[in-house]
């Protein structure tokens, strides 16, 4: 496994949350067209086949953008489109079998929920970073984790060597004080695709000036 860091403060999601009118597609091409060079696809309720489908055209869409894409939950999904890596859940694959699905060059995130879990995940260390929260209250979940605010994410921080994405209802606002409690980069998703104009929104977030491009090491 290579050393891994984050394109930048600001790790795109797409998901058909909400009222919006716009594909996942034309989300996942809106967001790379913007200057986004990671983006994460999450399809919670799509059957596989049309999962694959969208995986591909996002898969395109990346290629052509030089973007890398990830894939939510999925390592099959991954591999099939020959995706950057995937995402998982507490509640999917292990990450020791995703490692064997995907081998040792492809990226692997693990979402973590408590100091517990952070810990596990360091310990094992196959994940190339972990997600961490929901650090706010978020609507992305039918039954979300319990809030750990800001003062949970600086625990983790202390915990772990890896890479943390923090997640759970980050906007604009709120990304500063994230990034300043231990967070290398924030998942966004509502704040992007409820945009009026999602290529406006991530050039506006891309352009914030804690959201470049993050090289540090942590002890």
């Amino acid at each position: 496994m290579k050393p891994f860091a984050f394109s930048s403060r600001l790790y795109p999601i797409v998901d058909a949350l909400g009222a919006t009118p716009r594909s996942p597609i034309e989300l996942a091409e809106a967001i790379v067209a913007s200057g986004a060079l990671l983006i994460q696809l999450r399809l919670k309720t799509e059957a596989s086949g049309r999962f694959v489908e969208i995986a591909r055209a996002v898969k395109t869409l990346a290629d052509l953008y030089g973007a890398r894409l990830i894939i939510n939950d999925r390592a099959d999904i991954a591999k099939l489109v020959d995706a950057a890596g995937v995402h998982l859940g507490q509640d999917d694959l292990p990450v020791a079998a995703a490692r064997s699905i995907l081998g040792p060059d492809k990226i692997i995130g693990c979402s973590t929920h408590n100091l517990e879990q952070v810990e596990r995940a360091t310990r094992e260390g196959l994940a190339d970073y972990i997600g961490f929260g929901p650090i706010y209250p978020t609507t992305s979940k039918g039954q979300p984790d319990p809030v750990q605010g800001l003062d949970g994410l600086r625990t983790a921080r202390r915990a772990t060597t890896l890479p943390i994405v923090a997640v759970g209802g980050i906007t604009a606002a709120t990304m500063p004080d994230t990034l300043a409690a231990g967070a290398d980069a924030v998942a966004m998703i509502g704040e992007i695709t409820q945009a009026a104009d999602v290529q406006a929104k991530v050039r506006e977030l891309l352009a914030l000036p804690f959201a470049t491009t993050t090289s540090w090491s942590h002890p």
